[in-house]
């Protein structure tokens, strides 16, 4: 893929897989000559890692103020001789509620740092759902099927408000020391005449940005929605938005997770099937390797790429990012790739052999779907809920 358009003043490169996210920012950290900020979930001990490391570790010995901030839960494994050899090169490593270490059901300690993001020299900016981990790893001949956005352009200094703002609220948490500082504007609001946005999830002016965005797109539709997503467990508001869609003709496509990965969550997912393959929603099983992409595209005109599930962890509770395009060659890139994927390495869940399946199998998703719903109604709050 690696395709690039220029779009409204930016130009975009809509990157597929690690394949062809991790060069071009590697590339673009060796060549960085003042800042570097990285932001990633996981962050993972394996040769992907390595790389990144020793990269980040020689920007930081050339003078670059290189900084570092992993999530405390989904890089947890990431031994302690590497952060600090990281900081004893000059790279400044922080945590995202390193404190948590592994799975807690604290409502505060879910709230977690799931964006990808980099920004080089305030110049160059990644947006995408691709972390810093092997491609191949579990077992996989086929790399995660994700998808980042190389980016120039005004929209940079959106990502650079959110990036410096984050890091001095996570380094002023640790007591430590945030280096220069310097006046942070505000981050603009989102308004549909921007071809090109940065949307944010936070906890506090940003809550319902991406869900936002997603639900003026899908109410906007009159052709097509393709919606390729890695943990789909939507609430009713947005399932309804789907099926209304589907109502007044809209050709709807779901492109989900085939492999199981969470049990719980995956056999929630295929209790909410049934509703929408009889609203004539078209869904897509993903099984050449794992669906990690969180991408949408609406009417060949609008795309979405980034960090965000279709989930309540996502909507809800975790930091999570998305660029939002509106133009027409980007989003037919994205949606040729989509299709592709979909006719090659996944099948269609047929209506007709789908109402076949055993009561046992009916049962276990019913059950599934059931605790996930109390679930996330005990962890999030009575409003949430409501909207399961």
């Amino acid at each position: 893929m690696n395709s690039s358009h220029r779009v409204a003043g930016h130009t975009l490169t809509l990157l597929r897989n690690g394949v062809e996210y991790f060069p071009r920012l590697l590339a673009a950290i060796d060549a960085a000559k003042h800042s570097i900020y990285l932001e990633t979930y996981i962050y993972a001990a394996d040769a992907t890692g390595r790389q990144f490391s020793n990269a980040l570790q020689q920007a930081a010995k050339r003078g670059v103020v290189t900084r570092l901030l992993l999530d405390g839960f989904g890089s947890a494994d990431l031994p302690e001789a590497w952060v600090k050899e990281m900081r004893d090169a000059g790279v400044e490593v922080l945590w995202f509620r390193k404190e948590v270490g592994r799975f807690s059901l604290q409502r505060y300690h879910l709230r977690r740092l799931h964006r990808k993001l980099a920004l080089i020299d305030e110049h160059t900016a990644f947006v995408g759902g691709i972390n810093i981990i092997d491609d191949l790893s579990d077992g996989l001949h086929v790399p995660r099927l994700d998808y980042a956005v190389e980016i120039e352009g005004d929209v940079v200094q959106d990502i650079s408000v959110s990036m410096s703002r984050l890091w001095l609220l996570v380094a002023w948490t640790h007591f430590h020391r945030p280096g220069e500082r310097r006046k942070v504007r505000l981050l603009r609001d989102v308004t549909v005449q921007q071809q090109v946005v940065f949307v944010m999830r936070d906890s506090l002016r940003h809550r319902r940005d991406i869900e936002r965005a997603y639900l003026e797109a899908i109410a906007g539709a009159q052709h097509e929605i393709i919606l390729a997503n890695a943990y789909f467990l939507p609430g009713r508001k947005f399932r309804r938005a789907l099926l209304d869609a589907a109502a007044r003709g809209v050709r709807v496509v779901l492109f989900l997770q085939g492999k199981v990965e969470y049990r719980l969550q995956h056999y929630a997912t295929m209790a909410l099937y049934e509703e929408l393959l009889r609203a004539g929603i078209e869904i897509y099983a993903y099984h050449a390797s794992f669906m990690h992409a969180k991408v949408a595209v609406v009417d060949s005109q609008w795309a979405t790429v980034g960090s965000s599930n279709i989930d309540p962890f996502s909507l809800w509770l975790a930091r999570e990012a998305n660029l939002v395009v509106q133009d027409a060659a980007f989003a037919t890139s994205l949606r040729d790739d989509l299709i592709a994927e979909m006719q090659l390495r996944s099948h269609r869940v047929e209506p007709s052999v789908w109402r076949k399946l055993n009561i046992v199998n009916w049962l276990v998703m019913r059950i599934s779907y059931t605790l996930a719903r109390l679930l996330i109604g005990v962890l999030i709050n009575h409003r949430v809920r409501d909207d399961i």
